[in-house]
């Protein structure tokens, strides 16, 4: 199990300096984590200074809320993709979902899709916010309109990840989808029960604090 493989390594905090971001791409080139995540304004720093990497680049889209528009979403996403974004994390409308607009939720997911083409697309369900059932349609919705991956949580609201519900989202998504779970994932401990409860990629602010607990092993 290699578990650098399945970090994100995550830096969304509004006061994030570009020093920071500097450590935070250092690190991920240090311990070969699968990306980094960051807001759109710090993609082209990230992009310029893992242009020599293997890691990937990862920008989130109508975040932490999902609760603008479409159009803007979309023009966010294409936006992060030039500046040279490889996958996208958007947050699904949590309001619309509830509302139980699904079409609006379909077609929001969809168009940024549809605008990012073969690039990565996760969509943040916000599970701190749902009931079960809410999850279960917004897995369906995701999987109709072409999402690659689903996300737990922005790790912005009242609670994170949690195991229950991503068995929840595998047993409805089966393999039509990945699962990428964030938000409270800090040491190895709980990393580990979330990769063989059959998360693809983990969300974490915490990859180093991991990655020394596991040299340790």
């Amino acid at each position: 199990m290699e578990i650098n493989n399945y970090i994100d390594h995550t830096l969304l905090k509004p006061t994030a300096t570009q020093k920071e971001i500097k450590t935070l791409c250092d690190e991920a080139k240090e311990y070969r984590f699968f990306s980094v995540c960051v807001n759109g304004f710090y993609v082209p720093l990230a992009k310029e200074l893992l242009t020599k990497s293997n890691v990937k680049v990862c920008a989130v889209v109508g975040f932490p809320l999902g609760a603008m528009t479409t159009e803007a979403k979309v023009f966010e996403a294409k936006k992060a993709i030039e500046d040279g974004a490889d996958e996208i994390d958007m947050v699904i409308n949590i309001g619309m979902l509830k509302s139980k607009s699904y079409v609006n939720v379909y077609t929001d997911i969809r168009d940024v899709k549809v605008a990012i083409g073969s690039k990565t697309l996760k969509v943040i369900l916000e599970i701190s916010e749902l009931s079960k059932n809410e999850i279960i349609k917004a897995c369906q919705i995701c999987l109709d309109a072409k999402a690659d991956f689903i996300k737990t949580s922005t790790g912005f609201s009242k609670g994170g990840a949690t195991l229950t519900a991503v068995k929840m989202i595998r047993k409805t998504i089966k393999d039509g989808a990945k699962i990428k779970a964030s938000g409270g994932i800090r040491n190895l401990g709980t990393a580990k029960k979330y990769i063989e409860a059959g998360v693809d990629r983990i969300g974490a602010s915490s990859g180093v604090s991991i990655m020394e607990e596991l040299a340790k092993e």
